[in-house]
């Protein structure tokens, strides 16, 4: 399996989405620091958050085969500066979280891992599982 790392907002679904891969129980979890589960690297939201910490993301990325973007579909706001992508040597994709949501705008989050430089994005639900098995077939 590639190793993957997860960067986004606070609250995005970074964690829960690391917990839906490795079909551990959802619980929520607030991320203090960064934690390697099972080829997978799940960041605080904090180090997008504050570009001090951008170099710990670029840091935490060289034993990462997959830069992954996590872009939550109810967030109205894009925390991901354009082309933010380029400042990692490696593959950039996209997850569009908390599909399930019926006041999510999934097009408008998908824009914004676009703007950001994924190349390819994932719609995913933790809950419901929906775009899990796809994620996993793509890290495999």
């Amino acid at each position: 399996m590639k190793k993957l790392i997860l960067v986004g907002k606070t609250g995005c679904g970074k964690t829960t989405l690391t917990q839906a891969i490795n079909k551990h129980e959802i619980k929520y979890k607030k991320t203090q620091m960064i934690e390697y589960i099972n080829n997978i690297l799940d960041t605080p939201g904090e180090y997008i958050e504050n570009r001090r910490f951008y170099n710990a993301l670029i840091t935490s990325s060289f034993d990462c085969d997959i830069i992954g973007l996590v872009q939550d579909c109810t967030d109205p706001n894009c925390i991901f500066p354009p082309k933010f992508g380029l400042i990692f040597n490696k593959e950039v994709i996209g997850f569009v979280t908390k599909i399930d949501c019926q006041e999510g705008n999934i097009q408008y989050a998908k824009e914004c891992l676009r703007n950001a430089g994924a190349n390819r994005i994932f719609k995913v639900s933790s809950v419901d599982g929906d775009g899990i098995e796809d994620i996993k077939a793509f890290l495999s």
